[in-house]
């Protein structure tokens, strides 16, 4: 699926207010469904599942000759859906992060499209939620006249969030990685010639390479192997589905 198909799906089930899961993944995101078996069937269940990275883009060409003419980045996705959201009046809900980064979220975003409307904004608590307060966040988004609801908890927090609360709102729930960080100004993105290179995890691993180094130069090497291997037909991962999913307590 490519930017436009995404933003029309998504945007329409806005608009009817049906519930849709989204999320948006880079080569770290495929990699937490490859090695963890329950964390794949959650996958399985979101609605949309679409390429933020190059090299996702890619693999899909290499093995399944998908021909997308680009990726689907979950930053410019999040602020095209914003753009539109303003020029329909439709409200948008901001949780996970910090109340320091959502405020300096909201900020910018007021600037960038002035016209929007946010509905309300909820940090994370980055602890698992009690059933109780799972219902509390629930009643809150609903009663705030949210339409569409960006979820920026990381990987794979925020996939799990979308899964678990997907069937109990009625409305658009996007896991949109560091779309919060890099709109807010808190975290500065790839140049452009790299993140089409495909070279974007190697400028955030020299930026950040004691929190991510074992993300990249172990899961990288990983997800090539195993991308060349489903290639030459040598291997293919087993599909899971949703169903096994065993419940937990909801993350927050």
């Amino acid at each position: 699926m490519d930017y436009a198909a995404a933003v029309e799906s998504i945007m329409s089930a806005a608009r009817d207010r049906t519930a849709l899961a989204i999320t948006a993944l880079a080569v770290h995101g495929v990699m937490t469904g490859f090695l963890d078996p329950v964390h794949r069937r959650r996958l399985n269940g979101i609605d949309l599942v679409l390429p933020d990275g190059q090299p996702v883009r890619w693999a899909l060409r290499w093995i399944h000759g998908v021909r997308l003419p680009d990726r689907v980045y979950g930053p410019d996705l999040t602020l095209r859906l914003l753009e539109v959201a303003a020029g329909e009046g439709l409200a948008v809900f901001f949780y996970g992060s910090t109340a320091e980064a959502l405020q300096a979220l909201v900020a910018k975003l007021q600037q960038k499209v002035p016209r929007l409307r946010i509905a309300g904004i909820e940090p994370s608590k980055f602890r698992r939620l009690t059933a109780s307060e799972k219902q509390m966040v629930v009643d809150r988004i609903r009663s705030s006249g949210a339409q569409l609801v960006f979820v920026g908890l990381g990987c794979p927090r925020q996939e799990i969030w979308v899964y678990e609360y997907r069937n109990l709102l009625s409305m658009p729930l996007l896991a949109v990685g560091a779309a919060f960080s890099f709109h807010s100004g808190t975290l500065q993105q790839a140049p452009r010639w790299m993140q089409d290179a495909g070279l974007e995890w190697f400028y955030r691993l020299l930026r950040e390479p004691r929190r991510l180094w074992r993300r990249y130069l172990l899961l990288n090497p990983m997800y090539l192997t195993v991308v060349i291997l489903e290639a030459l037909r040598l291997y293919r991962v087993p599909v899971l589905f949703p169903d096994g999913c065993e419940p937990e307590e909801s993350h927050g």
